[in-house]
This record gives structure tokens, sequence and C-alpha cells, in this order.
């Protein structure tokens, strides 16, 4: 596997847990990653072309899972790993999204994760965990006082933050929630003089007119990998 960065969204949970995330980096040699508790993702310096799966079996353990986004993949795991997932995604520049209040969205916290983890098991945005709402500002959006919709702020690459876990309850979709969240987290990112910037998987077409729709653009096509290391 080979990757050349020149530019923080490029490798950015390296980025990240170099940067603004790094108080939540773990190590292991020269790689990096979340706590698996809180992000799946494992990140390889931006300055060495390549690495071993030894390298990953021996951080992850046996029968770790990690995720690795936007990297070339040069060869497939060897055999024994399972991969868990493989998929084409987008990654997308919000330097033309407009940030707007929302009156509707209240801050999630700690107290509401049972909410969110339910929420995320109806409508599977993509990796969500108990301490996922540490990486930054989650927004939702209640009906009756039912959790119908939500967005958040994950990886955190210097001058940048990703949102992530957009979702809407599927008896609430249709009213634009999504949206308003969106602008809503936006809003609160422009405010610390950073851009937002977003991933999802290519075959969501819906998605990513909506994201489209508040102004993101493409910035480039990715894959992302999950992998889980042999017992």
């Amino acid at each position: 596997m080979s990757t050349a960065v020149t530019h923080p969204l490029d490798n950015p949970a390296w980025s990240a847990l170099t940067g603004p995330h790094a108080h939540l980096a773990e190590r292991h040699g020269e790689l990096l990653r979340y706590p698996v508790e809180v992000s799946p993702w494992l990140a390889l310096p931006t300055d060495r072309p390549r690495w071993s799966w030894d390298e990953v079996a021996a951080f992850a353990g046996p029968g770790g899972t990690f995720s690795l986004a936007g990297y070339e993949y040069d060869e497939d795991p060897p055999s024994g790993w399972e991969v868990v997932f493989r998929a084409d995604g987008v990654q997308m520049d919000g330097t033309g999204v407009r940030g707007e209040a929302g009156p509707e969205a209240v801050t999630l916290g700690a107290a509401d994760v049972p909410e969110m983890l339910d929420l995320v098991e109806r409508t599977r945005p993509g990796p969500f965990t108990a301490r996922t709402v540490e990486l930054g500002t989650y927004l939702g959006i209640r009906r009756g006082g039912t959790l119908v919709a939500m967005a958040g702020e994950r990886m955190h690459p210097p001058g940048w933050t990703e949102i992530s876990a957009v979702c809407t309850d599927p008896g609430h979709r249709g009213q634009g929630l999504g949206g308003l969240l969106i602008r809503a987290l936006a809003a609160g990112i422009r405010a610390r003089d950073e851009t937002p910037f977003l991933h999802a998987a290519a075959a969501n077409t819906g998605a990513i007119r909506l994201y489209e729709s508040l102004g993101f653009r493409l910035r480039r096509k990715i894959t992302f990998l999950g992998v889980r290391v042999p017992e």
C-alpha cells in the first residue's frame, strides 16, 4: 500500500490524530488510531510510503478490526484476514457550504448516547459507537420527545472538520432535517474559522445530491476498507 499526501484531507485520520485529536491518539510504532470505542479509523504516517500487515496485526491484536480511508491498496490482506467491507466513496469539500443556525437543533451529549445508538441502528449512517460523541459537537432534532435526526463532527484535521453520522428516522424523512443539521454544524465550524468536509458512499446518490445542494463539491474519490485480524 502506498500514499502521497500533500493536503490535510489526503490523510484526514493522520492529520487529526497528530493535530486537534492528538489527545485521543493511540500509538504503535509509527501507526496511530482512535480508541476502538471512539472510532475505527487507523492512520498511517503521511511521510512513509509503505507499511506491513504484520504491523497492523500487532496494533489491532488477534481478532481486532480497523478501518482505513483514502489509501491506495497495492495488495489484498494476507490469507486468513477478513475484509469486513470494501466500498467506493467520495470526499466532499464544504468550502461553499453556508452555515445557518438551526432553531430545532439541540446539542447531544453522553446522556443521549443510548438514543443516538438506537437511531444509528435504525438508519445505518456509518461507524458510530458509545464514545463517538467525544469527537466533537453532535446535534439532534426531537419530535414528541423522541430523537428523530442527528449529525455531528468526526475527524478534525487542522483547519477542517468532518461532518458525519447524518441520519434521519425513516418516518421523518423528506422534511429537510438532515440539511438543517448540516447547516447548523457548518455554522459552528465556520465560527472556529474552519471548513466543513464529509465522506459518503459513492452508491448513496441521494445523500450526495443533498450535500451538493448545500454547497459541497467533490474533492476526490476514495476507497473505504475494513479488515479483521485473524484470531
